[in-house]
């Protein structure tokens, strides 16, 4: 059953921070230097209004698309005709390799077939139980710390999500712990997830990225974990059977149900660092944002209270059925639409293609992007407002799926979305439960895209006990 919102109207609600479109065209050297600092800046009035926008551009001609039917073209009716675009892959390929986010054409697919049943509903509502637990831990810490004591929340769901991460991957952690790992992963999205101006203006890879340079600490950080991991679990497979029923497990004895072949132990790391990297990310950043939202909004936080409250004695067994958590699940999907994890996606076209009237040429950069898409004026009732209502039914009828991308569409969706939604239903009940959050940052936070979307300056919240 839904909890109840007391008051239905959504007016009274303050609007969520997001950079405000323009309506004069930017230079390519503004371009640029908004590519390097906050992607999320170009983005014009147009861009929201019109639902496709068609021109010249730094990257040659793009098309970007924010019509539900032409998505759908070009992500499913028409997916082969895509491939990543190559400034997409030089931001991603190097910190990620050949993983399901990365890989193209053959390797793809067979590496698709072979991770796929790892994360099947059953599959997830077996490593479901092991999420509790670190979010039990998290609320326990916060909840023993300094009544009304300011915190960076960004720390602790990053903390949270690396503990689930090593609990259902891994089953250890990684050298240094959680503090390595946020500094890593930190460090990571500072610098290679800035956009370089090389790789836009398509400079040969041999030329020097200052972003790649700095980021290379943190890759290699990962890539030595993830070889340490991969060995100290193949001896213990060697030596006996049993081993544990972590994902690490099922990659490693994972085979392609079409050839019978496995993945390579380069394969295996490449997606395990994806995992860590995007997975990771994505959810903490979920959190971060559905924990702002509540705080700023007490309607709809009270009624998820009551929702949280009620499943309590169960909550693991609520997010997967789904059963008594409609609201719960429907304001992280609203944090979702407002700050999508990954807020552009791009392609581009192998040969001439068409949607519509509107012609796209062969090399040309198809962008969606799901932060436009999700506050595009004719698909949205009040983009810029937080309405989590609209993912109740029954308005969620009325979304059309390919309007609404917070995991992508297609072949390519995220393989880890049902995963990650029950991550995050999990721990944003176990903390609303126990806890009450407070925004107390001096100005409002400011989203920016790096290669996530995630809070600029973090996200300081006055945290206080509930019971």
């Amino acid at each position: 059953m839904t909890a109840a919102i007391a008051e239905p109207s959504f007016a009274h609600r303050p609007v969520p921070p997001a950079p405000v479109p323009g309506t004069r065209e930017l230079g390519y050297a503004e371009l640029l230097l908004r590519l390097r600092s906050n992607p999320l800046t170009i983005w014009r009035r147009i861009h929201f209004e019109r639902p496709v926008v068609s021109g010249k551009s730094l990257l040659g001609h793009a098309v970007v698309l924010n019509d539900p039917a032409a998505i759908r073209h070009v992500f499913v009716d028409n997916v082969a005709n895509y491939r990543k675009d190559d400034l997409q892959r030089s931001v991603l390929a190097p910190g990620l390799g050949e993983g399901l986010l990365t890989a193209e054409g053959d390797v793809w697919k067979r590496t698709r077939r072979t991770v796929a049943p790892l994360f099947t509903p059953k599959a997830v509502a077996a490593l479901a139980p092991r999420m509790e637990g670190p979010a039990l831990a998290l609320a326990e810490r916060m909840a023993r710390r300094r009544p009304g004591r300011v915190l960076d929340i960004t720390h602790d769901m990053t903390r949270v999500t690396y503990d689930i991460l090593a609990a259902t991957l891994f089953s250890e952690t990684i050298a240094g712990g959680a503090s390595a790992f946020s500094k890593a992963l930190t460090r990571y999205f500072e610098t290679q997830g800035r956009i370089d101006p090389l790789d836009v203006l398509g400079a040969p890879a041999f030329v020097p990225r200052l972003g790649r340079l700095m980021a290379r600490p943190a890759i290699r950080f990962f890539e030595d974990e993830v070889i340490r991991i991969i060995k100290a679990r193949r001896a213990e497979l060697e030596r006996a059977d049993e081993a544990p029923a972590d994902l690490l497990t099922a990659l490693l004895r994972a085979s392609d149900p079409e050839t019978g072949v496995g993945l390579t132990e380069a394969e295996v790391g490449a997606n395990i660092v994806t995992f860590i990297g995007a997975g990771h990310e994505t959810t903490a950043n979920v959190l971060t944002w559905s924990l702002y939202l509540l705080a700023e909004n007490p309607d709809v936080l009270d009624a998820v209270e009551r929702e949280a409250d009620a499943v309590a004695d169960d909550r693991v067994g609520a997010a997967l059925s789904g059963t008594g958590l409609d609201l719960t699940r429907a304001v992280i999907e609203e944090a979702m639409r407002l700050y999508p994890p990954v807020a552009s996606l791009s392609r581009a076209a192998i040969a001439d293609d068409r949607v519509g009237d509107v012609a796209i040429p062969k090399g040309a950069t198809v962008v969606v992007a799901p932060y436009v898409l999700h506050r595009h004026r004719l698909l949205w009732e009040a983009p810029e407002r937080f309405m989590p209502e609209r993912f109740l039914p029954p308005a969620r009828a009325g979304i059309d799926r390919f309007a609404f991308l917070p995991f992508g569409a297609g072949p390519r969706i995220c393989v880890g979305a049902q995963f990650a939604l029950v991550e995050a239903m999990i721990v944003l009940t176990t903390l609303v439960h126990r806890l009450r959050f407070a925004y107390a940052g001096d100005g409002p936070p400011r989203p920016v895209q790096r290669i996530t979307l995630r809070p600029a300056d973090g996200m300081p919240m006055r945290v206080d006990r509930r019971r």
